[in-house]
């Protein structure tokens, strides 16, 4: 099967004044085209760095992502920008929902920046989907965190995106409302045969996906696949 992520010995460090903090180092990997991954690691161990890297949110000191078919680091910023808006979903810790905008525009943004006109309609039939139907025109603050969340994973479909990257989902989540979300994160991807990506120190949504890529220190400690078919 295809890849749709290529990671050739990436590395990034972060400078501090006189001092270096390594944050990632010599890694690679790939994802194949429909799969599910998850990445893992204790807290600092450099998982959310990697996604970032991956999606083309940030740059590598070294190494080499291609996404898509497409070596990331050689596309300036309003390339990147393009590829993501055409290819990628995401779905946030903390939702990253826009607050003066009700839930039904909150989805609808990355199909109007397309020049959909008929986003709204697309907007509205995920939120169905997700079971919010009767919660469109509400704001984020007037929305559970369970709710935002599901808001989030409308948007991030909403695109009919190749790759959905997630980072720590159900991590503002209790654990029955995380579960529902997880639940529909699957649901959906597996709907639209969408490759999805997941950072998570979550080992029970780990083992959900077919892959998992371990971390420690900035450094992969293991890369296996599970008993997911």
């Amino acid at each position: 099967m295809a890849k749709i992520l290529n990671v050739h010995n990436l590395g990034k460090v972060y400078t501090n004044g006189s001092k270096k903090l390594t944050v990632l180092e010599d890694i690679s990997f790939a994802v194949e085209e429909g799969a599910t991954f998850s990445i893992v690691g204790p807290s600092g161990s450099g998982k959310t760095t990697l996604l970032g890297l991956c999606a083309g949110l940030d740059q590598p000191d070294s190494g080499t992502v291609s996404l898509c078919g497409t070596e990331i680091g050689s596309l300036n910023e309003d390339e990147r920008a393009v590829l993501r808006n055409k290819n990628i979903g995401f779905v946030f810790q903390d939702f990253q929902l826009l607050p003066t905008l009700t839930a039904l525009e909150n989805v609808a943004i990355p199909l109007e920046l397309q020049g959909d006109k008929n986003a709204m309609n697309k907007a509205m039939e995920l939120l169905v989907k997700v079971e919010l139907g009767d919660r469109i025109h509400h704001y984020p603050s007037q929305l559970s965190g369970g709710e935002q969340q599901r808001v989030a994973l409308a948007r991030a479909f909403c695109n009919n995106p190749s790759v959905l990257f997630a980072d720590e989902p159900t991590g503002n989540l209790d654990a029955e409302t995380g579960e529902k979300v997880i639940q529909l994160l699957f649901q959906l991807n597996a709907d639209a045969g969408t490759t999805l990506i997941i950072v998570t120190h979550d080992l029970e949504l780990a083992e959900m996906t077919q892959h998992i890529l371990s971390l420690k220190g900035g450094r992969i400690i293991a890369n296996q696949k599970t008993a997911v078919l």
